[in-house]
């Protein structure tokens, strides 16, 4: 992890069974790389996701934009880079990317919103952020 920037690179390795029929990683897969990220982020700032919901709080995915930029295939090896930031009251923003590894070729970007919620309402991710010095 980046101190400065707060910035966490993850590498994983693209297997067989998430390709579609062009032989591509499926569109729906890389949310599930860019989840795991999100969820090693915050381990890597001392927050449990499990410990966190049955706590009564929950980081809900509200919206998610991805662009698209290039295909992965299997084999390719490549880097998730995530890092957050506060916008508004009540939401974390995750700015992801993924890079091949060997080339840092751009495959996508990606903005991911969350809200916090405790005990089903709404609240300020006040727990989260202060974790990640952004408050």
């Amino acid at each position: 992890m980046d101190k400065e920037t707060k910035t966490i690179e993850l590498e994983f390795q693209v297997r067989d069974y998430e390709l579609d029929l062009q032989g591509i990683v499926n569109n729906a897969v890389y949310q599930n790389y860019l989840e795991h990220a999100r969820h090693e982020f915050l381990k890597l700032h001392g927050l449990d996701f499990n410990q966190l919901h049955l706590d009564g709080f929950d980081a809900v995915v509200i919206r998610a934009e991805i662009d698209y930029k290039k295909s992965l295939k299997s084999g390719d090896r490549f880097i998730v880079q995530t890092s957050v930031e506060r916008e508004g009251r009540l939401k974390i923003v995750f700015n992801q990317k993924i890079q091949k590894k060997d080339d840092g070729i751009l495959i996508l970007q990606a903005k991911i919103f969350a809200a916090c919620i405790h005990n089903n309402r709404p609240v300020e991710p006040l727990l989260i952020l202060d974790k990640m010095g952004l408050l």
